[in-house]
């Protein structure tokens, strides 16, 4: 298997073999893993935290991710993006892996009608915006082995559910209780209106993956729900994007998180959007040589998943909610260069975060599309002409005649 197969692929086993050996690298670092070996229980503070696994879907594993022995204040930081980002990677992976998977198998279909008292545990878990104190015990030693992936962020040991106790009453935001009870409402409106209550995405993603939203409940993977989550918010957004006139200026913002640099460029035409990744020689998937891709959408969307998995989405994210904080629409060209300080996969948080990052730094004003792409060179440590020939908008662009020119 060629590397530009591996970092499409990102470990989701595309090559056929049994598992993925850049990831087997980075699960050999098990000196971070705290669980003593033969612990058959834990009792700690869950962030709150659930993850419903996707093998041999549609029965999965799924269940709660409890730290042993962690306090609430401690806790909090493993599921928040924001504190996070004022962490270091060997950090981050030293604290997520104190993050116990407990899963038993269920069919995704169970959610519907709920008795698995587990689930059903899990599920109430899930409800709550403060960290839950949470004891599992298991039918086995858990297994001391973490777990990455291109969307998930690090985890810790693993171990077959037997039972759950939560010990505390989880704190449930009133918006939440109703919408969770609320079977008549649609999952991508019941997010949108939890988005606007100001309720946090990780906790949205949360509840659609434990299966509490929509008319037809049913448990997602934890990695097709935060990818979920990301388009209905961007689809929403740009439905009230469509509708802001244009922004005045050519516009330029740099920035990134982890090293993962951006460059975003808006473009004073309607939207449309373009991302270019870079996963420059010796970052996470890459290998020894360089690999780029790219994809895009016009003003009504995008129509199949794309090609560049779920860091597209996210970033497209990021750029609606500044679009629409501003009041204006744009054509948006990005690239994001991924350089060999990513040298573990951290999830697809890092680029949303990223792009926010970016966006919230001074930006720059252009009088050409050129001078704005020479600027932005500047700071790519790729040439050019590597990735020129991608960015199939800009060339787009750079032809297309608009009306104001013939006033």
């Amino acid at each position: 298997m060629s590397h530009n197969q591996c970092v499409l692929c990102k470990g989701r086993g595309f090559c056929g073999r049994p598992a993925c050996p850049i990831l087997e690298k980075f699960r050999s670092i098990e000196s971070c893993v705290t669980v003593n070996k033969g612990t058959t229980s834990v009792f700690g503070a869950s962030p709150p935290s659930v993850f419903i696994g996707r093998h041999e879907y549609p029965s999965v594993m799924s269940g709660p991710m409890v730290p042993p022995d962690m306090t609430g204040e401690e806790s909090s930081l493993l599921e928040d993006p924001k504190k996070l980002l004022s962490m270091d990677i060997p950090s981050i992976i030293r604290a997520r892996s104190r993050l116990v998977r407990a899963g038993a198998r269920m069919n995704v279909h169970d959610a519907s009608n709920p008795k698995d008292p587990l689930l059903l545990k899990s599920q109430e878990l899930a409800l709550s915006r403060t960290p839950v104190d949470t004891e599992a015990w298991f039918n086995k030693p858990l297994t001391n082995r973490l777990k990455f992936d291109s969307v998930l962020s690090p985890m810790g040991p693993s171990g077959e559910l037997k039972d759950l106790d939560i010990t505390e009453n989880p704190d449930v935001p009133k918006k939440v209780d109703y919408l969770v009870y609320d079977d008549d409402i649609l999952a991508k409106d019941a997010i949108v209106e939890l988005s606007c209550a100001n309720i946090s995405q990780e906790h949205i993603t949360r509840l659609l993956s434990i299966g509490l939203l929509g008319k037809e409940r049913k448990l997602v993977p934890t990695r097709w729900s935060i990818t979920a989550v990301d388009d209905m918010l961007g689809k929403e957004l740009l439905n009230k994007v469509r509708d802001h006139s244009q922004i005045s200026h050519i516009t330029l913002f740099s920035g990134g998180a982890f090293g993962n640099h951006f460059e975003i460029l808006l473009i004073p035409r309607i939207f449309s959007y373009e991302l270019i990744e870079i996963w420059m020689p010796r970052a996470v998937w890459s290998g020894e040589s360089a690999w780029i891709g790219s994809d895009s959408e016009g003003i009504d969307g995008k129509k199949k998943y794309s090609t560049l998995a779920g860091g597209y989405y996210a970033a497209r994210l990021g750029v609606l909610e500044y679009l629409n904080s501003i009041k204006r629409q744009a054509s948006v060209f990005i690239i994001r260069e991924i350089r060999p300080e990513y040298w573990a996969p951290l999830g697809v948080w890092v680029v949303r975060e990223a792009t926010r990052n970016a966006l919230h730094n001074s930006p720059q004003r252009f009088e050409s599309i050129d001078s704005a792409l020479l600027d932005m060179s500047s700071r790519l440590k790729t040439p050019m002409e590597a990735w020129k020939p991608k960015a199939r908008l800009i060339n787009e662009l750079k032809s297309q005649k608009t009306l104001d020119l013939f006033y």
